[in-house]
């Protein structure tokens, strides 16, 4: 019988072109899958055979645990009773006993071969799966080979690939036989069937695609910044030239639009268009939103946002059809893009002036005329008042030293003011939460000064907004969560 393992073993190895030790694991483990079928309940067995020999020996296996993680005797020992047969064994090992080894010729040749069979089939997957990996290739070109339900199994080379319903550009019909390209989305080595996930909506295909257009960008003459795609219908690309000779804009469209018809060609029509990538950010939305025209751009950079302004004739262009012009270049630059008409951005701005200005007031108990002249200087906050520095005060057309210095010192009793009265709301609020069993001071005060100063308050958190407004783990938050909820349940 020992015999007969061994040409076994060497018949498949070189029948499948797979290493041995691939066939003799899967003959173990289809040997201790009969041998389980012997016992009536759950049962962990071991099959080792002598790679020498054929001969091969059986055991049955119990897993050491201590007291806490201890589940069913069928298949876990306890430390205490597992050091009985070894007093130095430790929990994680196992503790092992002889088994009379089943009959090979009882499971049957065809049954075994079954397992192994399909133990090298994972094995040649994972391996061309491995090489696939190996070489980096995100762009994938293949045919479709089947559609189920929906999604495309793309083939290419000896790996099927899966092509989601999702991941398909909007109304494209895709057909056995198609030639297509497609970008690396994932890979799912878990999965029973393909395990290379494709796309075709993500923005990297577009730059991918390019890069297949343009030698330059391989080159490293001509860089892709950034892209923004609507799928199948519009796309937005920033590029810039590491060459000050190389105009980006042309290279990249290419003779008669020759490079860039190709992808779009490729992407079942997509207009493209392509960006000429800036430094300045105003000056890069400018370029992001051709090709509407722009008046003016008021950035707010603690906001990450801009004003942007157009003529009225111009608004629907800037927009685009549904939002896509300005929510493309949004995407685009990382921006947020607020886009209005002159009009609209007057009334804003003269809403802003107002209401700063009564702050200013009110807080700092001077005339209109004083709080007028300090936002027309540029000053929007409390904070810009106390911190300014007194020479650019001074600046300030009849303000002399005597007006700065009392604005200032106003200023910043009103923040003094301020900062004690929300201290003491802190310190009052903690009160509440420190009778929780597991709250202590340190994390009371934390959720006090991010508005959470009650116990209900606290039930209503969901455990990731506790973990994110504290940085405490997942498991701490989730005990004080269901310690402040017990009242619900009384």
């Amino acid at each position: 019988m020992s015999r007969e393992v061994l040409l076994l073993v060497d018949a498949l190895s070189r029948e499948k072109n797979v290493d041995k030790e691939v066939v003799f694991g899967a003959l173990e483990s289809a040997l201790a899958s009969a041998t389980k079928k012997r016992f009536p309940d759950e049962a962990d067995v071991r099959v080792a055979i002598d790679r020498n020999t054929g001969e091969y020996e059986s055991f049955r296996c119990w897993e050491v645990m201590d007291d806490e993680t201890f589940e069913t005797p069928d298949l876990h020992i306890k430390l205490e009773e597992a050091r009985k047969h070894d007093a130095n064994i430790q929990l994680g090992e196992f503790i092992e006993e002889p088994l009379e080894s089943i009959d090979f010729g009882r499971i049957g040749a065809q049954a075994a071969k079954q397992v192994i069979f399909q133990r090298i089939r994972d094995a040649e997957r994972e391996q061309i799966l491995s090489d696939f990996m190996d070489r980096k290739e995100h762009l994938v070109s293949g045919t479709v080979k089947r559609v189920e339900r929906g999604n495309a199994i793309i083939e290419f080379g000896k790996i099927e690939a899966l092509l989601p319903r999702d991941q398909m550009v909007p109304k494209e019909n895709l057909r056995v036989g198609d030639r297509v390209k497609a970008h690396l989305l994932r890979v799912d080595r878990t999965a029973r069937g393909p395990q290379v996930v494709l796309s075709r909506t993500s923005n990297e295909l577009l730059t991918k695609l390019f890069e297949l257009e343009v030698p330059e960008i391989e080159e490293n003459i001509l860089e892709i910044v950034s892209a923004a795609r609507d799928a199948g219908s519009r796309a937005k690309i920033a590029v810039r030239s590491n060459d000050p000779r190389i105009d980006p804009i042309g290279t990249c469209v290419g003779m008669r639009g020759s490079r860039v018809q190709g992808v779009t060609n490729e992407l079942a029509g997509e207009r493209v268009d392509i960006i000429l990538w800036a430094e300045d950010p105003a000056t890069y939305v400018i370029n992001a939103l051709a090709p509407a025209e722009v008046s003016s751009i008021v950035v707010d950079e603690e906001k990450h946002s801009m004003d942007v302004v157009v003529e009225e004739e111009n608004l629907a262009q800037a927009i685009g059809r549904g939002g896509q012009n300005v929510r493309l270049a949004s995407e685009l630059t990382g921006w947020t893009l607020n886009i209005m008409t002159v009009e609209q951005s007057s009334e804003k701005h003269a809403e802003e002036f107002s209401k700063i200005r009564t702050l200013f007031i009110e807080k700092l108990d001077v005339d209109e005329e004083v709080a007028s002249i300090l936002v027309e200087e540029g000053f929007n906050t409390l904070e810009e008042v106390a911190y300014v520095p007194v020479e650019e005060m001074l600046e300030i057309e009849g303000f002399d030293e005597a007006t700065v210095e009392e604005l200032r010192s106003r200023a910043r009793n009103v923040l003094l003011t301020a900062a004690i009265v929300n201290e003491e709301q802190v310190e009052h609020g903690i009160e509440d939460l420190t009778k929780l069993d597991g709250m202590d001071a340190e994390t009371a005060r934390t959720l006090a000064a991010k508005g959470i100063v009650t116990q209900e308050q606290l039930a209503d958190l969901a455990v990731d907004e506790l973990v994110e407004l504290t940085a405490m783990d997942a498991d701490r938050a989730n005990a004080l969560i269901m310690t402040a909820r017990a009242p619900w349940f009384v």
